[in-house]
């Protein structure tokens, strides 16, 4: 795809100390987000010769991370759907994000290039809600002047499994159409009007790549790794902007990480450039460990990836987090767990 990089500067990063040699070899498991699932796959391999830890992570959706870490059936859980102070601390839990990515529509429409359709938040709920079931209906046409649109019938495809990316997409539905507000709403699992369900970002990808007339959405690094056809959108500001690292980045410098549980809201942001569907993504460490070298060491890992994992997020087209905020983290973990 025809995608262009955009650098961010890399500021001195915090480090908790070097753990022993006892580390080297130790397994660290995690479950849930499979929107992250490309960078963490990434950090796990560059990690493992810094740090000696091996990652052993299952990207089995958000729900299924939740409920992992809360029977604490793996070391950590991952999620995109943050949860709140008080679902925090009845699972003993502490929440922290890794870093930002976004959702974008995927299609497969004979004779449409990358980048070329325009579609609004209102269209898209529209065609998930059953309203709108050709590509060629006048309000798709209305929008892409000197567009040829077949006659055919959309297939939207949707997350099957309790879904972090369900939760950023029907958020954004929620944000731009009131007909989804008052409907589905936003969770990690709703009740699809229409469509047809797959398992993980990896099933969306492979549902629509399959299907003539397919739609769906997916964590950005998912539409690149597989050369899928995504859509431009109609910003907030009344902008058509294409899924580019630097609409991900606009949007994402409005996040204000000061609330409980860093759980930032960057869903439909204001600006002039930026792409309407970006979130953080989380992890779910317990803070009544039952072995607490494993806990150590999760910290660890993440404390590398924020110290040395930038290039490879931006790389997948990630946003890392803000160094003001990975300094946040490390000072929540100390207090936490002192160390």
């Amino acid at each position: 795809m025809n995608r262009r990089s955009f650098l961010l500067g890399a500021g001195a990063a915090l480090s908790l100390p070097v753990l022993e040699a006892r580390a080297q070899g130790a397994q660290i498991t995690g479950a849930g987000a499979s929107f992250p699932n490309p960078i963490y796959q990434k950090w796990a391999e560059a990690a493992r010769a810094a740090t000696g830890l091996q990652l052993n992570y299952q990207s089995v959706g958000s729900g299924a991370g939740i409920n992992q870490i809360r029977n604490r059936t793996v070391d950590f859980g991952a999620t995109d759907a943050p949860l709140n102070q008080q679902q925090l601390t009845e699972g003993n839990l502490l929440q922290f994000p890794t870093v930002m990515g976004s959702v974008v529509p995927i299609i497969n429409v004979p004779g449409i290039e990358n980048e070329q359709l325009k579609l609004t938040g209102e269209v898209l709920a529209d065609i998930f809600l059953g309203r709108i079931t050709r590509w060629n209906d006048p309000r798709i046409v209305e929008l892409n002047a000197g567009v040829t649109l077949p006659s055919l019938a959309i297939a939207p495809v949707y997350r099957a499994d309790g879904s972090g990316t369900t939760f950023v997409f029907t958020s954004y539905l929620s944000a731009a159409a009131a007909n989804w507000r008052s409907g589905p709403g936003a969770a990690t699992s709703v009740r699809w009007p229409v469509g047809n369900g797959a398992r993980g970002n990896e099933g969306v990808a492979g549902g629509v790549r399959n299907t003539r007339g397919g739609i769906g959405y997916v964590e950005n690094a998912y539409a690149s790794r597989n050369n899928l056809v995504t859509t431009q959108l109609k910003n907030k500001a009344g902008h058509f902007v294409k899924p580019t690292m630097e609409a991900f980045i606009a949007a994402a410098s409005n996040a204000d990480w000061s609330v409980p549980g860093f759980a930032a809201n960057i869903i439909d942001q204001g600006g002039d450039a930026s792409w309407p569907i970006v979130a953080p993504t989380f992890i779910l460490l317990p803070t009544n460990p039952t072995d607490a070298a494993r806990n150590e060491n999760v910290r660890k890992f993440f404390d590398w990836a924020y110290a040395n994992g930038d290039a490879l997020a931006r790389e997948l087209e990630y946003i890392p987090l803000p160094e003001a905020t990975k300094t946040a983290v490390r000072a929540a973990w100390r207090t936490q767990f002192g160390a």
